[in-house]
């Protein structure tokens, strides 16, 4: 063989063997990262659905409407939010769980997630999926009609122990975290509401509009539109600092010196657990790109809803703290119908 040929040769051989390379470096952790090539050529090759557990008009709704709109300028193709109300968030969550595990259907997980099941409402947990991102965290906002008698919460608190189950408080369901919120809120003042679930905040909300309860528990962002507007007004918020949408409402502990050690909710993003690593990877750096976008942080800011992004290895953390939390809770709260 001429000496020509012979350097052609080793010239194509170390081309393939550097493809090679390169191709078994796209499955190698740091080897160049997730890619749309490790999920196949094609996808997204369609319409994405992105499953909210819960009615229209409330914070979970909200927030995923709009990262919606973020994120499918990201992926190129459309995410489309259907709403699966029923079993304060169960049947949502259970249809996320069950489909089909080729990327094409997310869920958007509400924290009640981590409390349904330890009601006996759920025959799942939160280890039925695989995490993507976490998107915000938001406290509990204690609120009533802007024509309520109660002109701080230290006076509807002394109403409400003066009349034992008489004030209406709506919640997102029999076991939301609102629920869990107004009933926590009890234990620590020793009032006692009655309580009237909804299939999600914005029908508790809108109930509370139309006079048929006297406060909710929801969060600043499920409120604000109506506060803004005048026709609602927030007693307090229960958390360790004011809420940066609403920092002229003083916080539970300021007001009466009662400490409320609650989280509030989290919202966040995952698949069916039999995803495929590569999809899951793909669809979290899409979401997590969308909410990078300036359109969608505006719109949370605007909206009163906190902006706390982590990657879906901080998420499932965050999920099995939570599913530890309201595993003692529950039962001390005499809630549990397992």
């Amino acid at each position: 063989m001429d000496l020509k040929r012979s350097t052609q040769i080793g010239l194509w051989t170390a081309a393939v063997a550097a493809l090679v390379l390169l191709i078994l470096r796209i499955g190698i952790p740091g080897g160049g990262g997730p890619s749309r090539e490790t999920a196949g050529t094609d996808y997204p090759g369609r319409p994405i659905t992105l499953l909210v557990p819960y009615a229209a008009g409330g914070g979970t709704d909200a927030t995923a409407r709009a990262l919606a709109t973020a994120t499918e300028k990201v992926l190129g193709q459309p995410v489309i939010v259907v709403n699966r109300t029923g079993g304060g968030g169960s049947v949502g969550l259970m249809e996320g769980a069950n489909a089909k595990g080729d990327g094409y259907t997310v869920t958007f997980l509400p924290a009640e997630l981590t409390i349904l099941p330890h009601l006996g409402l759920l025959p799942i947990t939160y280890e039925r999926f695989k995490p993507i991102a976490q998107t915000n965290f938001d406290p509990s906002a204690i609120t009533v009609r802007q024509d309520a008698p109660w002109q701080d919460v230290n006076e509807f608190l002394d109403f409400a122990k003066a009349h034992p189950e008489e004030l209406k408080m709506g919640n997102a369901g029999t076991g939301s975290i609102w629920h869990l919120a107004a009933v926590t809120l009890e234990r620590e003042t020793g009032v006692k509401f009655a309580h009237i679930p909804f299939e999600g905040a914005g029908p508790a909300v809108s109930a509370l509009m139309d006079g048929f309860v006297d406060a909710v528990p929801v969060s600043p962002a499920e409120v604000k539109k109506y506060v803004d507007e005048g026709k609602l007004r927030i007693l307090a918020v229960n958390a360790d600092k004011r809420s940066e949408a609403l920092p002229d409402v003083p916080t539970l502990e300021e007001q009466t010196g009662i400490h409320v050690n609650f989280t509030g909710t989290w919202r966040g993003l995952a698949v069916p657990k039999d995803t495929p690593d590569a999809i899951a990877e793909v669809l979290a750096g899409a979401f997590i790109k969308g909410t990078e976008d300036r359109e969608f942080r505006e719109y949370m800011n605007s909206n009163g809803l906190g902006l706390l992004v982590k990657d879906g290895k901080a998420f499932a953390k965050q999920l099995k703290e939570s599913d530890d939390l309201f595993a003692a809770m529950i039962p001390e709260l005499g809630l549990s119908r397992k």
